[in-house]
């Protein structure tokens, strides 16, 4: 499939480490996703509110709000809203029960071009 023949969605794009959002930001912008991304969990729900989105995805580790919280609380308001947690932390969480079906995916970091483009076609089916 070519790029220009896959589907575009609106992301809202959360972590907190600028050098991760900035570089994921341009791999969607590559895909032909249309991104707004944001620093933190509180920043995006105001994004949320603000406009529709097809998905999210939101690193897991962040100070304030972690990426399993952002999730619960989408859920309750935008209950179709698909979401992909990044995470290095992926057994942890599922041992500690924090992902409590929010999450429609878990993509480990770090992850590659691939990984990412597949992880967005999984949970947009």
């Amino acid at each position: 499939m070519k790029l220009s023949e896959q589907p575009v969605y609106k992301i809202m794009l959360v972590d907190d480490e600028p050098s991760v959002r900035n570089s994921s930001q341009m791999l969607l912008v590559h895909f032909g996703h249309i991104v707004q991304s944001a620093d933190n969990g509180t920043a995006a729900l105001a994004w949320l509110e603000t406009g529709q989105f097809d998905l999210l995805i939101t690193d897991y580790f962040m100070p304030g709000m972690h990426g399993d919280e952002l999730a619960a609380l989408i859920k309750l308001r935008q209950p179709g809203l698909r979401i992909i947690m990044v995470t290095a932390y992926a057994d942890q969480l599922r041992a500690e029960g924090k992902l409590d079906g929010n999450v429609d995916c878990l993509l480990l970091k770090p992850f590659s071009l691939t990984e990412l483009k597949d992880a967005i076609a999984q949970v947009m089916r």
